[in-house]
Order: structure tokens, then sequence, then C-alpha cells
């Protein structure tokens, strides 16, 4: 009966979040990045484009119907290296969220449910981080250590898991005077069956939201990263190293910085309407 409960309650949410227009694009824009990004070998046409490879007899040509997005001024085509740049920055999203989420939300519930020094020491520590903007952090560390895509994604995640602690704190704060709470301690619970079986499962629809809001924000920050130096190096096609290099010829090859960027929009775009439909999925407030 409590399969059948759960079959019903998950239709009722994907009805809900299928009225959802925006929502709806955002899944789909997102859907689409990911299977373009995992499938980029394969419906890419130029896949050896990739590389460091020159053909300076096509350089500089606008979007055609050989090359869509044109060509750069090595003669690349850049639609080739937009897909690419695509599973780039969702893979540098992913491994930054992946690190960020979960030690972030740890802390926070250390904070939220054990109070006292542990909650003066740790949210200390989450208040001096936010102080920092995450994009001039990120500019530093990634400017003492060498520019790579591992070094971006340390760069980033340094300061991310300060937000998930601040939301998970504040709702632990919340849940932990509740009833049932109450009733597990009462009972002889663990801490850790407390704070893993009763508070973190009411934590988790906020968590979500905010997860998916992020990995645009990351997207961006990564670019604009890529854009001043100091992310994935070339020959490795990424989105803001494209935009970069494509600036030094605007506004006659108003494409090779223009396409690039707008892939950018594209994907961050999706990620922030999937956010706002999960947020009106599961009814939490602004998680921002």
């Amino acid at each position: 009966m409590s399969e059948l409960a759960a079959l019903s309650n998950s239709y009722q949410n994907w009805y809900r979040f299928s009225r959802n227009p925006t929502a709806v694009i955002g899944l789909l824009i997102v859907v689409l990045s990911l299977l373009a990004a995992l499938l980029a070998p394969y419906i890419t046409p130029f896949p050896d484009h990739v590389g460091a490879i020159v053909d300076f007899r096509n350089r500089h040509q606008p979007p055609s119907l050989e090359h869509w997005f044109g060509t750069d001024n090595v003669g690349r085509d850049i639609l080739t290296r937009v897909i690419f740049g695509l599973r780039v920055s969702l893979m540098l999203a992913f491994v930054v969220l992946v690190i960020a989420v979960p030690f972030g939300t740890a802390m926070g519930l250390l904070a939220g449910y054990f109070g006292g020094w542990t909650e003066i020491v740790i949210m200390r520590l989450t208040d001096i981080a936010l102080a920092l903007p995450p994009l001039i952090m990120a500019l530093a560390v990634a400017a003492v250590l060498e520019p790579s895509l591992m070094n971006a994604m340390l760069a980033i995640a340094s300061l991310w898991w300060t937000w998930h602690t601040r939301l998970v704190y504040s709702m632990v704060r919340q849940i932990r005077a509740l009833e049932y709470v109450e009733a597990a301690e009462t009972l002889g619970a663990s801490k850790t069956h407390i704070l893993f079986r009763e508070i973190l499962p009411n934590c988790v629809s906020a968590i979500a939201v905010k997860t998916s809001l992020d990995a645009g924000f990351v997207i961006l920050i990564g670019a604009s990263l890529s854009f001043l130096g100091l992310g994935i190096q070339p020959p490795t096609p990424d989105l803001g190293t494209m935009v970069s290099d494509g600036a030094s010829f605007l506004p006659d090859y108003w494409w090779e910085s223009l396409l690039p960027g707008t892939a950018i929009l594209f994907v961050a775009l999706g990620f922030n309407l999937l956010g706002d439909g999960l947020r009106d999925l599961f009814d939490v407030e602004d998680v921002r």
C-alpha cells in the first residue's frame, strides 16, 4: 500500500512540475545539454578540432551550412568546440557541487543540532568565508596555483560549501524543536540516527533546489576564470576561453565570441529555470 502511495505522490509531483512551463523548459535545456556533452564525440561535425589542430585556409569563416557556428582564428569548427566546452563546464559544476554540497550540509547539520561551541566555531568560519566574494577568492586561489581544470574546481569549491552550511543550519534550528525529533531523543535514538534519518530528509528538497540553482552560477564563475586565463588552458575547449579569444576579433568576427557566450547563457538559464521549478514544486522559500 505504501508503494502505491509513493507512486501516487510521485505522479502528483510530476503533474505539478509539468504544469510549470518554465520548469519544463529548464529541464529540457539541462537534459539537452547533458546529452550533447555525453555524446559530443559522436554528434559533432569535426571532433578532431578539439585538439591542437590548425586550418588557416578556413579561419574566420562565418556561420554556414558546413560550419553552423563558423570557425575561429585558426580554422577550427566553433560548434564542435562549444559542445565539447559544455562537457567541461558541466564536469566543473558536477565536481564542485559533489565536494561542496555534502561538506556544507554536514557542517550545517552539526552546527544546527549540537549548538554550543560547535555552532560558534562552524558558523563564525562560515561568516568569514561568506564575507569573501566567491569569484575573488577563486581568482586568488587560481592565481596562486597552476591554471588547470582541477585547480579551477578546487578554487570554486573552497568557498561554495558555505552557502549550504548556512541554509542547512537555519533549517535544522527549526526542525530540531519539532515533536518527532524530541520523540526520537526520548526513545533513545542515536545522534547519527536523528541527524541522518529524522532531520536530513526534511532538508533534502531545499538542498536540491539550492544545488540546481548553484550549478548555473558555478558554470558562470568557471567561465569567468577561463576568460581571465586562470581556468582550463588551451587547446582544451572551454566556453570562457573561447569568449576571451573571440573578443579580440570583435566586431568583425562576432560569432567567435557571441556564440560561445550564448552557450554559457543557455546552460546557466536552464539550471536556473529548473531550480525555480523545483522551488515551486517543493514549496521551498527563497534559497538564493
